[in-house]
Formats: C-alpha cells, structure tokens, sequence
C-alpha cells in the first residue's frame, strides 16, 4: 500500500486525491484536472497523470503581455 505522501508525480501513474491534495500543498506546482472544481471533494477518488510540463505561458490581464512561468505543472484526469 502507497503512503499518503508522495514526493513525486509520473505521468501514467494513478494517484488518489488525498496524495495529490498532500503534493500540491508541499510543492510550487500547477495541477490541472479533468473535474474542474471537485479534485479534493473525495479523498478516495483516484487520478492518472497524463502529462507533465516543465513550464507554461500565462498572459497578464494588467498589461495584456504573455509571460513563460518557469513552473512544473500536471494534467490529471478521474480514472
């Protein structure tokens, strides 16, 4: 059996929201789900990683410019 804790995310591997939920809370992440608003509604509820990214572009709504954010983000989806 997993710990509740995980240290890492691979993209293919089941994760459930209770270790996703301890993750995003230890860790200067991005985690994008297929559920919108209800990730953490059930600790149980399992997620697969489907993709990871070292970085993304973020546009600024005061200055309407682009901005890369240097910052590790996942895509879950509900298995």
């Amino acid at each position: 059996m997993r710990q509740h804790r995980v240290n890492t995310l691979k993209p293919g591997e089941h994760y459930k929201a209770k270790e996703l939920d301890s993750f995003v809370s230890s860790n200067d992440i991005v985690l994008l789900a297929s559920n919108a608003s209800q990730l953490f509604s059930d600790p149980e509820r399992e997620f697969k990683v489907v993709h990871e990214v070292e970085g993304f572009f973020e546009h600024s709504a005061d200055d309407g410019e682009k901005y890369f954010r240097d910052k590790r983000a996942y895509v879950v989806e509900k298995v």
